[in-house]
């Protein structure tokens, strides 16, 4: 019986998140790799022995002296850090990119950092209220979410009901929708919301857009499309983030984790109108050495308590994972 023990019985808000398209009216660096899902959750930050002695540079996106920081093992001690050495607080800072001060989608900081990367942390900038009229199920805005609590906007599909709002851009955290605070929301939530929103009515959404420096000011962004060449940091090793337990300093993902991951990483734009390197990272390296799509299941509902995925997703990524290791993607 397929899938069925790994189910949640008891998470029906969450059995029914998505259909097969984008957040159809309707989440961390380049990828975030690791246990986005269960962010919230995990265990005691390890002591400072066990932590990488790992120093990086980082600035401020829209300018800023070059600080250093070091001992962190996940994204919130890393923007604790980051937020230590410019004197500001770590709620100013929406997300970070690797080696470019630009708010690249394809450069996003999660939970891979390269040895030799540099980190830009993109804060809060000019606050906005909009009202959007739902002319269509689907609003075109993909979501993802920095691993601290703020959902913001990765991506907006050409001619869409959001493209056409010409105040929505990349890079906007969405901070209420219809006057509801959605800080701490995770991302595939803010999709859930975005899509159940009634067609042909209006409703307001409050963005904070990433602050810019001058020079910066250029036309809005959709946001790149994956490329399948784009690597996970430029140095000889990457510094994994981890929910749970220490950080570890790995090897480069091979090409076989490149592939799977991104493979995985669309199916969850497809299915649930979110990105998610560090989630579908997380998936991959569940899937492994699992023998059949029910052990995979099993094993992603011991990993990912916090979601419910319809069979026909996880069917697709069990399909994903294999055809990547045996070199058919």
């Amino acid at each position: 019986m397929p899938l069925g023990p790994w189910k949640k019985k008891n998470k029906s808000t969450k059995e029914h998140l998505v259909d097969n398209e984008e957040v159809s009216g309707g989440h961390t660096g380049a990828g975030s790799l690791g246990k986005s899902a269960v962010n919230g959750a995990g265990l005691p930050p390890p002591p400072a022995s066990l932590r990488p002695k790992l120093v990086f540079h980082t600035q401020l996106a829209h300018g800023s002296p070059t600080g250093r920081i070091e001992g962190f093992s996940n994204v919130k001690e890393l923007y604790a850090k980051i937020a230590g050495a410019f004197n500001i607080s770590s709620p100013e800072i929406l997300f970070c990119t690797l080696n470019t001060h630009k708010i690249d989608m394809e450069k996003l900081l999660g939970g891979q950092i390269g040895l030799e990367d540099f980190i830009f942390a993109h804060i809060k900038g000019l606050k906005k209220e909009v009202e959007v009229y739902k002319s269509e199920d689907a609003l075109g805005l993909t979501i993802t979410d920095n691993g601290a609590g703020y959902a913001f906007i990765k991506r907006i599909k050409d001619g869409s009901v959001a493209d056409k709002v010409k105040v929505i851009c990349v890079g906007d955290h969405i901070e209420c929708i219809n006057g509801k605070n959605i800080v701490g929301t995770r991302h595939y939530e803010v999709a859930r919301m975005l899509k159940d929103l009634p067609r042909d009515k209006s409703f307001t959404l409050k963005l904070v857009e990433p602050m810019k420096a001058f020079e910066m000011f250029e036309p809005r962004s959709k946001g790149a499309k994956p490329a399948s060449d784009n690597k996970i940091g430029t140095g000889r090793g990457t510094l994994r983030l981890r929910s749970k337990g220490p950080a570890t300093v790995e090897d480069e993902p091979t090409e076989f984790e490149e592939k799977a991951v991104k493979k995985v990483d669309d199916l969850l734009e497809s299915y649930m109108g979110i990105r998610d390197t560090e989630l579908a990272a997380t998936m991959v390296e569940v899937g492994r050495d699992k023998k059949n799509p029910d052990e995979f299941a099993m094993a992603l509902d011991e990993t990912l308590g916090d979601f419910a995925f319809p069979d026909e997703f996880v069917f697709d990524v069990w399909g994903a994972i294999g055809d990547a290791r045996d070199g058919r993607l």
